[in-house]
């Protein structure tokens, strides 16, 4: 084992490990249709802005539900009246639902299971930031590995789904996360403490354009 880290980290960014993430866009689609992500200088803003966004936005939920596992459904009860934009609340919906189904599958716990449990059965909205919180404290991956994981993992899907969206080569996409390593720290750094009372958009223009997605008159991506 790398000294630190656990396995089941690198488990989990592994980009086989099927939780869905891989089906969004984190709205990069709505925003390459209205030139907004088009050239390298312009994709490289929306990726900055969208790791700051997360960082600023999921990462607080993801935190408190590390810390309070047991928690976790009135957390997602608050992650539901924060997201406003119905497509971002539609997608992290649908990835926490499967990522809590996915754990529950893997990973033998029964906290996994009543989550994934309660998701399937609708109990709860099941947002992806308090589900990977709670999912992850349940499997022993620290707090400060889960908050970099869930971090990781923003930046990784949204440069998969530049490459799928044509707007960068995967050697391309590679520089994009070697070059944003810095911003995955300048945001952790930032953002690690921050509860849910502090949670906001930093980034309002792209959940502008992240709503659009649903009239795209032709889509690659859920969101």
């Amino acid at each position: 084992m790398i000294a630190g880290l656990p396995w089941r980290v690198l488990q989990l960014a592994d980009s086989a490990f099927p939780a869905g993430g891989f089906a969004h866009s984190a709205g990069l689609e709505a925003a390459s249709h209205l030139g907004e992500a088009r050239s390298p200088a312009r994709l490289d803003g929306f990726v900055r802005a969208h790791l700051w966004n997360v960082g600023t936005a999921s990462l607080p939920f993801v935190g408190a539900a590390h810390d309070a596992p047991r928690d976790v459904w009135a957390l997602d009860a608050r992650v539901d009246a924060f997201l406003t934009h119905h497509v971002a609340n539609r997608a992290s919906r649908t990835q926490g639902r499967a990522f809590a189904a996915t754990c529950a599958r893997v990973f033998d716990d029964p906290f996994l299971a009543a989550l994934a449990s309660g998701a399937r059965a609708r109990e709860a909205t099941a947002h992806h930031g308090p589900i990977f919180g709670a999912a992850l404290a349940a499997i022993g991956i620290g707090r400060r590995d889960t908050l970099a994981l869930h971090m990781y993992l923003a930046l990784r899907g949204v440069a998969s789904a530049a490459v799928r969206l044509g707007l960068a080569g995967p050697l391309e996409a590679q520089r994009l996360q070697e070059r944003h390593a810095a911003t995955l720290d300048h945001v952790l750094g930032d953002c690690a403490a921050l509860g849910p009372d502090a949670a906001a958009s930093s980034a309002p223009l792209l959940d502008v354009l992240g709503a659009t997605h649903d009239r795209l008159y032709a889509r690659l991506f859920q969101s």
